[in-house]
């Protein structure tokens, strides 16, 4: 049976997360950043080695194809990181996936899909996440590209132009959806459940939808010595109240697979004295129902205004990201259950609570994912890891599941 060379694979994940390497033994290689242009010529390199055909499209995303025609059976992930992030999320979809094809073309296996590896821009989001797999299916619009920015600012336009490419074309990148058989991601899990049970395959059922809200609350800034308690209308008692009636609402209302977050809290004039004027959060929900997901976000924002009204202020709410619950393709998934029982493995059905370009590619074409453990369920860290049987393991479902699906 054909298995992966775990000591080449080994090697590549070390050599790519050396790149952008951050003291504290992390990662941080945001997109277009000089780490991340960097990451992009080592992979291209590895790719042409390999044998294998290269190409950039418009958007910068990576390909390495085996064999032409079409529809084609893709494999992949991205190699962006968030800040001191760490080496295994993204670059190990991409650089196994890499490895797969790699043996397929020296054993000179010969298939009736052509394969094909991709790298997607911009996944992790320095740029609001997912421009390279909005623009691979058609998602992404011209006139929506101006105004992408980074958390300092810098349009997406200067930071392409800066590299030599041009962001308004990145349209240009989208693909035909007949000509994908299959899109397969192997991914790290990052959380505890494989782990925790002991189990090394994970075959999601489907990937989490997303609603992110900015949410601001306007007072009255007064100050914080002669004011009562009574008159003031504090802005930032309106966040503070949402962020605990939010938690509560989704306790009482969601399932195990519901998720409330808040991020990120400003606080203007946010001087030590004053009664804040106002309060603007990120309200983040998760969830693998549509439907579900719909109404806890229809809720969370009819709380926000209830508790605006109570307390006397002003309350407005900006929708950040919309993305819904995307199932994996029914194909997709026999293909890898029946690869981990070919090998004698373990798996647990279980969704993705992250988001991943699978559930873009998910709207357009048949796509799956398969996990593999995360120690202590950490990811986003320096300190994420997994184990090489995993690895190994991880790897060789996904050889064979894209041997099945480019066969059939």
């Amino acid at each position: 049976m054909l298995r992966v060379n775990l000591g080449r694979l080994k090697r590549d994940l070390l050599e790519l997360g050396a790149i952008g390497r951050t003291p504290e033994g992390g990662v941080s290689r945001p997109s277009w950043s000089d780490a991340d242009m960097e990451a992009r010529r080592w992979l291209l390199e590895r790719i042409a080695a390999a044998g294998l055909e290269a190409r950039v499209d418009a958007a910068g995303n990576i390909f390495g194809r085996w064999q032409p025609g079409r529809p084609v059976v893709m494999v992949g992930s991205h190699i962006d990181s968030v800040p001191n992030g760490g080496i295994f999320d993204g670059p190990l979809g991409v650089l196994a996936g890499l490895e797969c094809l790699r043996r397929i073309r020296e054993e000179g296996i010969r298939l009736r899909h052509p394969l094909e590896l991709v790298a997607f821009t911009d996944e992790e989001g320095a740029f609001g996440g997912f421009f390279g797999s909005y623009a691979f299916t058609g998602v992404l619009k011209a006139g929506d590209i101006p105004s992408i920015r980074d958390s300092k600012g810098l349009r997406i336009v200067d930071a392409m132009a800066r590299h030599g490419m041009d962001a308004m074309r990145a349209p240009e990148a989208c693909r035909n959806p007949a000509e994908i058989r299959a899109y397969v991601e192997l991914h790290i899990e990052q959380g505890p459940v494989l782990e925790a049970q002991r189990i090394p395959i994970g075959i999601v059922e489907a990937i989490v939808g997303i609603r992110r809200y900015g949410v601001t609350f306007r007072g009255r800034a007064d100050h914080a010595g002669t004011t009562p308690m009574k008159d003031r209308k504090d802005a930032l008692l309106g966040a503070a109240d949402l962020i605990l009636r939010g938690r509560e609402l989704v306790l009482a209302l969601g399932t195990e697979a519901s998720r409330v977050t808040v991020g990120i809290i400003q606080v203007k004039p946010a001087v030590g004295n004053i009664v804040p004027a106002e309060a603007t959060l990120t309200y983040e929900l998760r969830e693998q129902s549509g439907e579900l997901l719909r109404s806890l976000a229809e809720k969370s924002r009819a709380l926000a205004t209830e508790i605006a009204s109570a307390r006397g202020l002003e309350v407005s709410i900006q929708t950040i990201l919309e993305i819904d619950p995307v199932p994996a393709a029914e194909e997709v998934k026999a293909a890898i259950l029946a690869a981990a029982e070919e090998l004698g493995l373990t798996y647990l059905r279980l969704p993705a609570m992250a988001g991943h370009d699978a559930q873009v590619v998910g709207r357009a074409a048949k796509a799956g994912m398969i996990f593999v453990p995360s120690r202590d369920g950490r990811s986003h860290s320096p300190l994420e890891f997994t184990a090489d049987e995993d690895v190994e393991q991880g790897a060789n479902v996904l050889l064979l599941t894209l041997l099945r699906l480019a066969a059939g």
